[in-house]
């Protein structure tokens, strides 16, 4: 790791860190937190993927629908009229409406071969903004003279590491470059993001197999068609699998690093509060 122990990360005149989890744990908080300090240089791999590796695909995405209508149409065809996205670090809507939801086209679903090419085209995108860490950490310092950096990664990182190889390319590369921080919640926790996610399903990108087996089983549970599927209810059906098959993935990849509960994350209120709770981590590790 780049710090073997609390010392070394007090005394480090950069620190790097990459943050990973559940989405909705406190990962855009904590870097949010540390960025309004003015000392933190902020990638977040969900904004690098809407503007740089998705952007151009959402962007047609919605003319292909705007195209549908006769007035927008004849505007778009005389370069009247331009449709952008508007990718923030606090509106990421853009990337998970491309993504959609699979099911019948009348209750707003993606026909299933639809879905699963934009699902390999979100991976495809992540992957290559999680390669992306080490250019805009090494930019974050020359160009714009950023002590620190943080990676905020998004909820489905775990999906493309191969969590059981200690050798992994990716997480190898990652760890070299920052130190993985595990924010880990508790069944309570879980139980909450359940129990939001219920009243607005969203989006998400899977692993390919685990979607394809959640995908057959709903279909044999339901007897439902795969053009008659309701997005929504298949979505939250899957939520709690998803969920599920990533905690124990998110726990095998925090061997490349440390581990730090959510609780704490929430409680964070400066920067001094995130470089002891991670100091702490670094002597927990140890013991």
């Amino acid at each position: 790791m780049l710090y073997q122990d609390a010392h070394q990360w007090c005394a480090a005149d950069q620190k790097r860190v990459m943050f990973f989890g559940m989405s909705g744990l406190g990962k855009t908080h904590m870097s949010t937190t540390l960025r309004s300090t003015g000392n933190w240089y902020h990638y977040s791999i969900d904004y690098r993927i809407g503007t740089r590796y998705m952007g151009e695909l959402i962007v047609d995405n919605a003319k292909f629908e705007a195209m549908k209508v006769p007035f927008l149409r004849d505007l778009l065809l005389s370069d009247s009229i331009y449709i952008s996205s508007n990718v923030t670090f606090e509106n990421l809507s853009p990337v998970s409406s491309y993504l959609g939801k699979p099911g019948a086209p009348a209750d707003g679903g993606i026909p299933i071969i639809e879905y699963r090419r934009r699902q390999e085209q979100f991976r495809h995108s992540e992957i290559q903004a999680l390669e992306d860490t080490e250019y805009f950490a090494d930019r974050a310092r020359r160009l714009y003279g950023y002590s620190h950096f943080i990676c905020d990664t998004g909820g489905s990182i775990c999906e493309w590491i191969n969590v059981n190889d200690e050798k992994d390319p990716l997480m190898t590369k990652l760890s070299n470059i920052c130190l993985p921080v595990w924010i880990k919640g508790d069944d309570a926790h879980t139980n909450a993001l359940v129990e939001r996610f219920d009243k607005a399903p969203k989006p998400m990108s899977y692993q390919p197999e685990f979607f394809l087996k959640c995908w057959k089983d709903y279909l044999t549970e339901t007897g439902d068609k795969e053009d008659n599927v309701n997005p929504d209810t298949f979505i939250r059906w899957t939520y709690a699998r998803a969920l599920a098959h990533r905690q124990p993935r998110y726990e095998r990849m925090a061997r490349w690093g440390v581990t730090i509960m959510a609780d704490d994350v929430a409680s964070l209120n400066k920067e001094s509060d995130f470089t002891d709770l991670i100091a702490l981590a670094l002597e927990q590790r140890k013991t």
